[in-house]
């Protein structure tokens, strides 16, 4: 079968390019002879700079993550920090522990320095936050991380940072993206030059993060008595081994465990199919070092070291993963009561969470009498509000249900490396009360309310799928169903419209947050299912939150059963 033209035609610039090494040229003319349907993947469109930055496959073409797609991504965004910043532009660059992730990251800061830029390089893998934290800590101007999160190994990618430490929000995110489209061919690029504007960075930016996160800490007193909590953690063979063991150290933790089998830092992630401490099988090998070890906490966190998993023991004493809903409720609740007690409390605290995560949180801020606000998915949105709150309100802490939480606000970006020495911190805190984390979890149960949260992802695959997920949205959004599981739906809530409706009364308001394509049906007796699609590829995400009464602990097992039986029922009315 002949190729598209317009494909062929792409290949042939690239074959002829002077540009392009020999190298990528005989893996072009290797798949012209043997795999024509890749060889298409990998030309049929330009690899999108979306509003995070880029993610994709790894490879040669306009469709992939190489060399050239990351050269001009850099080039888009360095004419854009010269159109805004007036005099020395810095920028910081980190990296993952996948493969290539260095050479994208040295190809990232040799176009900076091409433009004139000074650039704050990394000397290896660093976690996420760090370089979050060395865009603030350096008075830099934006910053880049080369990795794909918890993607799949042949992926990777390419995040961009505004001077906050957080992602590119608007109207910067747009601009970027239009500066990025700008860029016809590789010949408008710079590549080399300056060589000497870069500065590689490390220990020294190291000891700081971890002073920084050692500040965090609300009672070193009690880890000085639980020193010996028995710990395993697993960086899932990503960065979290540069920074997690030295910060649990530095908060006086002794009997730390790590992972042998996955200590290592390895692009190919040997161990798991996906990295991702959300999957209960990324975390299986430590579950069993925890077992063997009768551990106190297990955890885990991705690639970058940016989303944190945990495991603790119930009641019967088995071992039950946590899902990213019941870490944030530890985690705030202990933000919020521990500083009270301590004193560290101020009128003025607040704390953020995302649309998707449990409204458990919000009652428990109100319970404190602390501002709770609720942001769209992703962390550059909670780093925006804490710019605007400023000088005015004092952040505490952040998070949303996909594992990411964010504590304190010298960083803007989701901090794994911060959440797991704080999650260890809780642990002791409940040990020296002769109590676990779970023994909190069902105690915040029976004085909040027992909620229990689910999440379902369909893909849509082939040529149609984002248009059978653009017709399921609009299928609720015009017809939504008047009742979920024999309760009445009260209120859809279209953040795409920026519009809330109580659909019993008619009365409608306004939703003062930007628009994004998400959907949500409030039911009378509290319920809460979210439908949210992926920008990026043809997948919907469907979240769903109940709640009941628990009277006390006993009653722990039954009502959980109720509330999941809720939720089987929820999704077979819905029929996504």
């Amino acid at each position: 079968m002949a190729l598209d033209t317009s494909i062929q035609e792409k290949v042939n610039e690239w074959l002829t390019q002077p540009g392009i090494d020999e190298d990528t040229k005989q893996q072009l003319r290797l798949l012209q002879e043997s795999n024509e349907g890749e060889l298409t993947d990998a030309f049929y469109r330009s690899l999108e700079f979306g509003t995070g930055g880029l993610r994709g496959i790894m490879g040669v073409g306009t469709n992939r993550i190489n060399k050239y797609t990351v050269g001009m991504a850099t080039q888009g965004f360095a004419n854009y920090l010269k159109q805004e910043v007036k005099g020395e532009i810095k920028v910081a660059i980190a990296h993952d522990s996948r493969n290539n992730s260095r050479f994208f990251a040295e190809t990232t800061a040799a176009v900076f320095a091409a433009n004139g830029i000074k650039v704050f390089l990394f000397e290896a893998l660093r976690p996420t936050p760090e370089l979050s934290f060395a865009i603030r800590h350096l008075g830099c101007n934006g910053g880049v991380v080369c990795t794909a999160s918890h993607n799949p190994r042949e992926y990777n990618g390419y995040k961009a940072y505004w001077k906050d430490g957080g992602q590119l929000v608007p109207p910067h995110d747009k601009n970027v993206i239009r500066e990025v489209e700008k860029i016809a061919g590789l010949d408008e690029v710079k590549w080399t030059g300056n060589e000497e504007l870069i500065t590689i960075i490390g220990p020294e930016i190291d000891a700081e993060y971890i002073k920084m996160v050692k500040g965090l800490s609300v009672y070193p007193d009690v880890i000085e008595k639980q020193s010996d909590l028995k710990i395993v953690y697993t960086p899932i063979h990503g960065t979290g081994i540069k920074l997690v063991p030295q910060v649990l150290e530095a908060f006086g933790f002794k009997n730390v465990h790590i992972v042998d089998e996955q200590a290592t830092p390895d692009g190919n992630f040997p161990t798991v199919v996906y990295p991702n401490p959300e999957e209960s099988e990324a975390m299986s090998i430590g579950l069993k070092k925890a077992q063997e070890l009768d551990a106190d906490i297990l955890l885990g966190t991705d690639p970058d070291a940016d989303r944190v998993g945990i495991a603790i023991k119930d009641s019967a004493g088995e071992w039950m993963l946590v899902n990213g809903n019941q870490t944030a409720v530890l985690a705030f609740n202990y933000m919020i009561e521990a500083r009270k007690k301590k004193g560290l409390a101020k009128p003025n605290d607040m704390v953020i969470k995302t649309i998707v995560t449990t409204d458990m949180i919000d009652k428990i801020a109100a319970a404190s009498q602390i501002s709770c606000y609720n942001v769209l998915t992703g962390f550059k949105w909670i780093a925006e509000l804490i710019r605007e709150k400023e000088g005015k309100e004092n952040y505490v802490v952040g998070g949303e249900e996909s594992y990411g939480l964010m504590i304190g606000d010298q960083i803007r970006d989701k901090d794994a490396i911060s959440a797991v020495a704080l999650l260890c911190e809780m642990a002791a805190y409940e040990k020296n009360n002769n109590r676990s984390l779970f023994d909190k979890l069902v105690e915040l149960y029976v004085q909040h309310g027992f909620f229990l949260e689910s999440l379902i992802s369909i893909t849509k695959k082939g040529m149609n799928g984002q248009k059978e997920i653009a017709e399921m949205m609009e299928r609720f959004r015009s017809n939504p169903p008047a009742t979920l599981n024999g309760a009445k739906v009260a209120q859809l809530l279209d953040y795409e419209l920026q519009k809330g409706k109580n659909l019993l009364t008619g009365e409608e308001w306004q939703i003062e947050l930007p628009k994004s394509n998400v959907l949500q049906f409030i039911l009378e007796d509290g319920s809460k299912i979210s439908a949210r699609p992926s920008g990026t590829e043809p997948k919907i995400k469907f979240y769903f939150s109940v709640q009941a009464p628990l009277e006390n602990k006993a009653a722990y097992e039954n009502v959980k059963v109720e509330l999941k039986g809720r939720i089987e029922s929820i999704i077979q009315d819905l029929n996504p």
